[in-house]
């Protein structure tokens, strides 16, 4: 039994002419279309409570499994249970923004947003792992090319020795000469970047230190585009090899 908005008894399971029941959608029927508008007027949490877990979760639990079954609406990588559950989330947040004027269902309408949202989840899922794969295989390519990695020789250098004595020299470098706002952007990236380069290469292979691992890094950093990073790091490539050769020397 609900309760109006006068505080009387209220059975949402009305029966149509003549005395008889109107016909039945089995689990989600006339007694659940009224639940839902009664939930709607509710004025508080309290009998909005009541009325949902009384009246409306099971029925809509049942909507969701059988959509999702009968659509055949499966997300990978997660249970029937966490799909379930995360829809019947998604359509909560929904419910008040239900019209219930006279020729519409709740039954139609919960529907639609939980398909619409299920079959959405599926396609955002599907970019994201084909952005994966396709950022691993270019990764991948990228990494076999001679032309995009640097290599370092560990038996004659230490990195971190090469790495502390760059960021000095660069420091020395931006303060003592004149560059333009993109060159000291850029100049002040490599300094951030060459201070966490233990994070910033985590995984990298051994002493490979990939050029597009640093190039997405210093456009994050600096909000340049490529173009304009290679321009102004012009400035600044002569700097790394010379002090590599000067340590090399000692």
């Amino acid at each position: 039994m609900l309760l109006n908005e006068t505080g009387n008894t209220v059975n949402p399971e009305t029966k149509g002419k003549r005395g008889r029941k109107a016909k039945s959608q089995n689990y989600f029927d006339v007694r659940e279309e009224k639940a839902v508008r009664m939930f709607l007027t509710a004025s508080t949490w309290e009998e909005k409570n009541s009325i949902y877990n009384e009246f409306l979760r099971a029925p809509l639990d049942k909507m969701i499994e059988s959509i999702i079954r009968r659509y055949k609406l499966y997300r990978k990588n997660m249970e029937f249970r966490d799909i379930h559950n995360d829809t019947h989330s998604f359509l909560m947040t929904k419910v008040d923004k239900f019209k219930p004027d006279k020729n519409k269902k709740a039954y139609s309408y919960f529907g639609t947003i939980c398909k619409n949202y299920l079959m959405g989840q599926i396609i955002k899922d599907q970019k994201e792992q084909n952005r994966k794969i396709s950022y691993e295989d270019i990764t991948t390519k990228l990494e076999s090319r001679p032309d995009m990695v640097y290599y370092l020789e560990y038996e004659k250098l230490l990195p971190e020795k090469i790495i502390k004595e760059f960021i000095k020299e660069l420091n020395t470098f931006i303060d003592n000469t004149d560059l333009n706002n993109n060159e000291l952007k850029l100049g002040y990236a490599l300094i951030e970047l060459f201070e966490n380069y233990e994070d910033i290469f985590i995984g990298t292979d051994n002493n490979k230190f990939n050029k597009n691992i640093i190039l997405l890094s210093l456009r994050e950093m600096t909000n340049l585009t490529t173009k304009e990073i290679r321009t102004s790091m012009k400035k600044f490539k002569n700097l790394y090899f010379d002090l590599s050769v000067k340590l090399n020397n000692l």
